[in-house]
Formats: C-alpha cells, structure tokens, sequence
C-alpha cells in the first residue's frame, strides 16, 4: 500500500534539521555566538494550519525593522497551490525563514554611527495578561522632585530618548515603581524660577512622556534613535531676559550646573533650550570644564538622541549657595570655588595678609556702577582708600564682560568693594577669607543685601562688611520730600510689591557718599586684612 502524505506535513519534518543548520553554522563562523541567538531560534516556532498557512506563534521574537506579515503565507496563495506544491512552498518559507535568521545572527555587526537605543536586559518580574509575550520588559526609571522651592527636576536612566526641536523626553519602558505622572506626561520648564511667574512663562516647556511596557516590533508611536549616546545627559535652558545679568546667571544656571552635572567628571551632554549664544559664549570656559563635549541647541536640533541617563532641570538649594546635605554626592561652596579656580586657571587660592610694617599694601577692586546706584563721587572714595593705606584697582561694566579675564583681576584682590547689585556677584573669584565690602543703599535695604550677598559668604570662606547709606546720601532727596513715605516709611513701599521697590530703590536712586564715614569703614577693613 502507497503511504500519500497530504499538505505540508511532509515539510514539517525538515524543521529541527534546518534549525540545527542554523545554529552549528553560526558557531562554526563565530564561536561566541550571542545568549539571544539561541533564545530567538528556540523561541521561533511554527505553526501549521489545516488549509496550510504558516504563521508565527504568539510567542514569537520580534525583530527590528521585520513585520509578522514579512513571514506569513497568506491562505489565498496556498489554497491556489496543489498538495504537492504547498510541500514545495512550504519548504522555501521555511528554508527563507531560516536563512533570515542566520544571516541576522551570523553577519558581522556594522558600525553603523546611527544606532537604536541599546537593548537593556528584560526584566525578571512575570507581566500579567496575554500580552507578556508581545512586550518589552520594564527597562527604564522616571524620578522626579517637585518640592524644591526655585525648581522641578526629573532624573530619567535606562532607554531615555531626546528630540530637541518638539522639546520631548521619552521614558520607554518604565518600570513599576518609577514616577508615574497622569496621562503618562510631566511637563517642566528647566530654569530654576519656578515662583516666578512671571518670568518663568519665557522659559520653554520641556514635555516628559513615560511609556509602559513597550510592543517590541511595534513601536512606531516612539521615535527611534538616530543618534545614540553612551554618556548621561542634562537639560537646563539659558532664558534671555534672565541670564544677562550675572547674578541671575550665576544663582540659577552657573553653581545648579555644576551641583548636577560635576559628578560625571566631563563625560556628559549639555542639552540647552531658549539658547543664549551671548551667555554659553560667555561661559565657554567653565562649560568646556563640565563637559568634553559641545553643547548642543536643543530648540535646533532635529535628532533623535538616546541616552542611559537624562536630567532635566538643575538642582538649586538657595541663593549662591550649594546645601551638602541635599547634594546629591555632598559638594559644597568650597568645592564650587575649587572648580572655579581650576576651570579658569586662577593663581590665588589664598588671600595673605598684607605686612604693615614693610609697605605692602592690601589689593582693592572697587566696582563701578554707571546707570543707577552709582556712587556720585567716586574720585573722592578711590582717594580715601588709597589714604587708607590699599592699592584700588577699578572696574565698571565694560572690563566685566570678559569673564576670563575679569576672573582674574577678582582672584588677584584681598577686598571687593561696591554697591548692592549683580556686580558683586563676582567675589565668587576672590582668594578664600577675602573680604566682600557692600554699600548698601537707601530704602530699608540691608535684610535684602545681607541674604544676596552677605548670609552666602561663610560657606565660601569669605568675609563680609557692609556699609549703609544714610538718607543724607541718597540723590532720592532730590526727587522726594523728607516727609515723603520713601524717607518716613520705606517698608511700605516694600509692602506694595517688588516692583515699586525696583524703580525707587534700586533703578531710581544714585549715591553720595560720606567720604568721613566711608573713611572709617575702610579703616576698620584695613585692619582686618594686615598684619604688623
């Protein structure tokens, strides 16, 4: 009797000895055949339908760039086929199929400098449902903290993914126990001003989607990377209107950047939004120090770029100043300075007290100021310290725009001197137990200038002396009478808002001081910063 096998199931039978072509062949061209290798080859089975179809069971590997209808015969095409040509049809599938898998295992990889995000290992937790075959493991954590006072920052590791131009961070994959916001999306402005709001609305929005577990061949809702990292990343934006002036620069981007991105010892991406040429040129220096690499405008750029590790946001304790027990690896002021020194090459670690006794003279950088809260006569002030027994060196506006090189003239001085304002910001150069000398001017104004420039020295090793204006020497007694709130009440014009305090205060008064008074304080100065 003639034994007549109808359909495909002749082919069947062809199947574990097309396998083990596949995976001996490997090993014979390259020992070290990869752990997925065999996990796809032993994972890739075959079904076998009554009408002949071959499909991939639902607990098939997915593979890039490859759709499940790349490897299925449809029913129409086998049904036209005689029993005889469905055994011949199926055999070239199958054959088809396996040369696919030898040739994606078994070629050598390329090096391709566009690359998908590296494959992180598949987590070990069981996934409930009849989806846990279709999907990628939980590979990537979303940490966020909201509770800082000037600032939201997230921390994203594992398959984190950028696109500058729509400002948008994907989280793929995330884990469980990662930060889950509603909807999946978090938004930030990366800018540490988060209670003003006013002047955080210039700032660009920066939009965190978190997905779940993602379809391993079906992805197409996630953008794939074209640019792929190996070194984490951080996401701060340089605003206009703020970092134009030094304080603002130096409190919300300067010592944040280093508190967060130091820790990477320079292999790190400096992604920034709202760039400012003007102020990344400014800081070309210290930028150069933190990171290796170029900056990158992220509002231009068109890129995808994968990351193992991305923060948005800089981490900001107080005003300049760096909190050791909120710091991620515990820096300090101290530490800050050390990085300034080094990042500019400055000398002077140490201010040494000038010998009396032997004609040495302690060094004086008295700031100027041109626009508001310029001291009317300067001349007389420079005389009287150099009277007094220093050796002044002026600076206005103009020789501070260099801030290399204005670095230097600061960390070469014992003593800055000058008005309340964002030039004294500067003393971050002096030398260690230098003296910050501010002139503050009229209007109930020593708690302000003590908490911006006075209450932050200790944590740096400086030392600090201000001298208050009286009413006598403000030009306001010009503008205004004596009976006038300004001079009876000035808390009351603070109690009606920032901006009243600005345009009288601050932009609308000049000062003239009294050289016999300013005499005394420079004495006292003088003492404390030499020696007999």
């Amino acid at each position: 009797m003639k034994l007549v096998c109808r359909g495909v199931a002749p082919a069947w039978f062809l199947v574990p000895l097309l396998l083990l072509v596949v995976v001996f062949g490997c090993k014979s061209s390259e020992l070290n055949v990869r752990e997925a290798s065999i996990t796809q080859v032993s994972d890739f089975f075959f079904s076998i339908r009554p009408s002949g179809q071959v499909r991939l069971s639902k607990n098939n590997v997915q593979y890039p760039g490859r759709t499940k209808e790349d490897v299925v015969v449809s029913d129409e095409t086998v049904h036209k086929a005689s029993s005889s040509e469905s055994e011949k049809l199926t055999i070239v599938k199958l054959q088809a199929e396996i040369a696919k898998l030898k040739s994606a295992e078994c070629m050598p990889k390329t090096t391709d400098p566009v690359a998908e995000a590296p494959q992180f290992p598949a987590s070990s937790d069981e996934i409930a449902g009849d989806t846990a075959k279709d999907v990628a493991a939980p590979r990537s954590k979303l940490s966020c903290n909201f509770t800082l006072a000037r600032m939201k920052i997230c921390a994203m590791e594992g398959d984190v993914r950028v696109h500058g131009k729509s400002a948008t961070v994907y989280v793929v994959a995330a884990s469980h126990d990662s930060y889950w916001p509603e909807n999946g999306t978090v938004t930030i402005r990366p800018y540490a001003r988060k209670l003003d709001p006013v002047g955080i609305k210039t700032v660009r929005e920066v939009t965190i989607r978190s997905s779940a577990l993602v379809v391993a061949a079906d992805d197409t809702a996630l953008p794939r990377c074209t640019v792929t990292h190996d070194v984490p990343a951080v996401v701060f934006s340089t605003p206009g209107g703020f970092s134009k002036n030094f304080f603002h620069a130096m409190d919300d981007t300067i010592i944040p950047l280093y508190n967060t991105a130091h820790e990477y010892d320079g292999h790190v991406q400096l992604l920034v939004t709202d760039y400012d040429r003007t102020l990344i040129f400014k800081l070309r220096h210290y930028l150069a120090a933190l990171s290796i690499y170029p900056v990158i405008d992220l509002d231009a750029d068109d890129a995808v770029r994968c990351f193992p590790l991305v923060h948005v946001g800089l981490e900001r304790h107080d005003e300049l100043r760096i909190d050791p027990t909120l710091s991620r690896k515990g820096y300090t002021m101290m530490d800050f300075r050390d990085f300034l020194r080094s990042a500019y090459s400055l000398k002077h670690t140490w201010a040494t007290p000038a010998n009396r006794s032997s004609g040495q003279r302690p060094r004086l950088l008295l700031l100027l100021r041109r626009r508001s809260r310029a001291i009317t006569n300067e001349a007389e002030a420079i005389a009287t310290a150099i009277e007094v027994g220093f050796e002044v060196v002026t600076a206005g506006p103009e020789k501070s725009r260099d801030m290399a090189t204005f670095a230097k003239v600061v960390n070469s001085c014992d003593v800055m001197l000058g008005v309340h304002g964002a030039g004294l910001t500067n003393f971050v150069f002096l030398p260690n137990n230098g003296t910050v000398m501010q002139i503050i001017p009229w209007g109930e104004m020593k708690g302000i200038g003590w908490h911006e420039f006075g209450r932050p020295l200790p944590d740096m090793g400086l030392r600090y002396v201000d001298y208050e204006v009286t009413a006598e020497e403000t030009t306001l007694k010009e503008v205004y009478p004596k009976d006038h709130a300004v001079f009876t009440d000035p808390n009351s014009i603070h109690k009606q808002g920032f901006t009243l305090v600005w345009e009288i205060f601050l932009n609308g008064q000049n000062l003239t001081l009294d050289i016999g008074h300013f005499r005394e304080v420079m004495q006292q100065t003088y003492q404390s910063v030499t020696i007999t």
